[in-house]
């Protein structure tokens, strides 16, 4: 058998510490063709950066600010529900406003869950508020919060609530583009205004 060369050993030896970290790697089920990147702190699931480059793993990532214990973009499992993000994030906090939010719509990759702070005086003036501070709930707005929305009258208001209860809720701003009468200009408006 020949001697194998300095350079040689070396190869080798770089080749079998990969193939034992791609195969502990498959054995913990992250998959072993995936080469992706995610730091997560030791609490409960923060991702502060993620990059992909494999596979899906069907995991989704969404941002939950607003009037919750611990704000952050967190690393959720796929079907997940607003509820469990907010969860995740600590709960809500003795402020919050939980009738602003949908808490049982589908979480979307991407998404940003806002709570939003009940305001002094009631909660009439926080809803309000909301409205026209921040991004409104699709699957709580009334006919009258989605007219304000540049763009909607109330026949298509009217279409979007009709639509929603229809399908028993939406997951994502984008589903609205299967209603009659809303376009690419007003779907922008729509992004810019409503959250799941």
């Amino acid at each position: 058998m020949p001697e194998l060369s300095r350079n040689q050993v070396f190869i080798y030896a770089a080749v079998a510490v990969a193939l034992l970290l791609v195969g502990a790697r498959a054995i913990r089920g992250e998959g072993g063709t995936d080469a992706s990147f995610a730091a997560a702190d030791s609490g409960g699931g923060e991702v502060s950066g993620s990059f992909s480059t494999g596979g899906e793993s069907g995991d989704l990532v969404v941002d939950v600010t607003g009037a919750v214990r611990r704000p952050g973009v967190y690393r959720m499992p796929a079907g997940s529900r607003v509820d469990d993000a907010v969860t995740r994030a600590g709960g809500p906090t003795g402020r919050a406003e939980l009738e602003a939010v949908n808490l049982a719509a589908r979480l979307a990759d991407g998404q940003q869950i806002v709570v939003p702070e009940r305001l002094p005086g009631g909660a009439g003036g926080s809803v309000s508020a909301a409205a026209e501070d921040g991004p409104i709930s699709l699957g709580t707005a009334t006919v009258e919060q989605l007219e304000e929305i540049d763009g909607i009258g109330p026949v298509t208001a009217g279409d979007i609530v009709e639509f929603r209860d229809e399908h028993g809720g939406l997951s994502s701003v984008d589903q609205l583009d299967q209603v009659p009468g809303i376009g690419p200009a007003t779907m922008e408006a729509l992004r810019e205004r409503l959250q799941p």
